[in-house]
């Protein structure tokens, strides 16, 4: 199954601002981050039941080598994107169903 992915604003602005953030610590480190981020992302378009549910119909996948975690709902051929955020605080995007 191959469905399209959709960012909500605020998840595509958190991914922003984490590239930003690993970029002023060390110059190509912001593209790494985005470029894993792509292979999850591509990873959940593939199988996006594989991930684990987390709270209610929110799943969650998680970024292998940054900490952090791609917070989405899976709908009939869509993907939602509700948060792309750090392992430490999650229950900031449970407000954004």
């Amino acid at each position: 199954m191959l469905v399209q992915i959709v960012f909500r604003p605020q998840a595509e602005g958190e991914a922003l601002e984490v590239r930003h953030w690993y970029e002023s610590r060390s110059s190509g480190l912001g593209e790494q981050f985005i470029e894993a981020l792509e292979g999850l992302i591509e990873r959940i378009a593939e199988t996006p039941l594989a991930f684990p549910r987390i709270h209610g119909e929110t799943r969650r996948a998680v970024l292998r080598r940054f900490p952090y975690a791609i917070y989405f709902r899976v709908a009939v051929d869509t993907v939602v994107v509700l948060a792309v955020h750090g392992r430490q605080h999650p229950s900031n995007w449970r407000s954004r169903s």
